[in-house]
């Protein structure tokens, strides 16, 4: 068994573009074997356009697509699901369905 200390020898590194979008954990220590989902939600949500094209270079649309449905797009905010939902192919009843569930989100609310 191997603490999160100990480095495993197969331990993919992350590429280095992905450190700003973890400031929050020990970038070295995270794995694309055992942080998978929260790799993929970061950069889903937050990361910038170089670094969704490698997530869907590393994964494929086929498994993007398999994490949002899993997750019934959350973390993402409307705009993102939205994008998402043409680029997928994402059928539009699940996805209104997921949205109606969310809370209201007051700076989507906002007007103008």
């Amino acid at each position: 068994m191997t603490s999160r200390s100990q480095k495993s020898p197969e331990r993919t590194p992350l590429p280095e573009p992905l450190r700003e979008l973890f400031w929050d954990y020990s970038f070295d220590e995270l794995s694309w074997e055992e942080d998978r989902d929260l790799i993929i939600g970061r950069v889903l949500c937050e990361g910038p356009w170089d670094t969704v094209q490698w997530l869907r270079r590393e994964l494929g649309d086929g498994a993007v697509r398999e994490w949002i449905e899993r997750a019934r797009g959350r973390g993402l905010s409307r705009r993102q699901l939205r994008f998402w939902q043409l680029i997928l192919e994402l059928p539009a009843e699940e996805v209104d369905a997921w949205l109606a569930a969310r809370e209201p989100d007051l700076w989507e609310q906002r007007v103008g």
